[in-house]
């Protein structure tokens, strides 16, 4: 049994928290994005914060210290958006294997210090792979239903590149997350298992869905149900669901889950629903106090936060964390 796997047996895991939500406090102006290396580019960069793992790797590192000192045993890398398809958008299709191997490299340089200072709690690096902004399932065009703005092949081959530069990076874990369409999220394990079988690697693998509204379902239509039995052909470390709701919103779709799932259950909700300029208002304890349902119920693994979330909020879910037991997995198993 390796680290991961005894650690995931013997505690509730802690993800960290939002890194976008941390990197909007150093107030980074294009100039900033761009960096020394980046001056000349040809068109505007602010706001791409996967480049930042480039042009700033310490304001990066800083952020995952903080989450680790907060608690967290599991880091995600800065690579949100790291796929050609994704980085499109900057026509920096070219950076995008440094982009996921820096990230990478970066995020597991603090966790190896941290692990040294404290070796009776290993951090863990996640090598975060995202939906891309294109979706599979569906038409962006609602005069022509059967148009597809990305096919399965393309997001298969883009995110074969941005996990092969996360493995070679050094993370322990990749976490396809934040997926609105199973159809993407597919190609991505396609395209990991694809690499686990050329590099005979056993890396484990976490996905985590997003619930996008009240009819607790997906954006591609699927309830937390249909979204489990979709995915459970592949061997997973963890399914969960992160992001678009709040802890409270959350909870009966990780029921579902928890109930039918036999591998670990992993939950980073946002901090609460967006206010009306789209900031997210719930306190440190405020979320942690509605976590606390998911610790009595039994429901998860794996805990941390997504939009809004903050060291501070990490700090507090570690904290009511550690007096529960984690869900037992072997349990739901027939």
């Amino acid at each position: 049994m390796n680290s991961l796997e005894k650690a995931l047996q013997e505690r509730i895991l802690i993800l960290d928290g939002a890194m976008g939500t941390m990197l909007q406090r150093y107030q980074f102006s294009e100039e900033d994005f761009r960096g020394e290396r980046f001056k000349d580019f040809h068109t505007s960069v602010k706001g791409n914060n996967d480049l930042l793992s480039l042009t700033q790797p310490k304001a990066i590192a800083e952020v995952h210290a903080k989450y680790f000192e907060a608690g967290a045993d599991i880091v995600e890398t800065n690579t949100f958006s790291g796929t050609t398809i994704a980085m499109a958008d900057y026509d920096m299709e070219d950076f995008v294997y440094e982009l996921n191997y820096e990230s990478a490299k970066i995020a597991k340089q603090v966790a190896t210090e941290f692990t040294k200072k404290e070796p009776h709690k290993p951090r863990f690096v996640a090598g975060a792979m995202g939906p891309t902004n294109k979706t599979a399932s569906m038409s962006p065009d609602v005069n022509d239903p059967g148009f597809r703005a990305v096919s399965f092949d393309e997001l298969r081959i883009a995110y074969k590149q941005q996990a092969e530069a996360l493995i070679d990076g050094g993370v322990d874990i990749l976490l396809v997350e934040t997926v609105f369409d199973t159809l993407n999220a597919k190609a991505a394990l396609f395209a990991i298992e694809e690499i686990k079988e050329e590099r005979n690697s056993s890396i484990p693998v976490m996905i985590s869905g997003t619930i996008t509204d009240a009819s607790g379902r997906t954006l591609s239509g699927q309830t937390a149900e249909a979204f489990l039995i979709s995915v459970s052909h592949i061997p997973l470390l963890s399914v969960g669901f992160n992001c678009a709701l709040g802890a409270k919103q959350l909870t009966p779709h990780l029921e579902v889950l928890a109930r039918q799932s036999c591998m670990g259950v992993s939950a980073y909700p946002n901090a609460g629903l967006p206010n009306a300029f789209g900031e997210y208002d719930e306190s440190p304890e405020q979320m942690a106090s509605q976590i606390k349902e998911y610790l009595e119920k039994k429901l998860v693994n794996i805990i941390g936060g997504c939009c809004g979330t903050t060291p501070e909020h990490i700090q507090a879910i570690a904290s009511i964390a550690s007096e529960y037991k984690p869900r037992v997995i072997e349990s739901c198993c027939e």
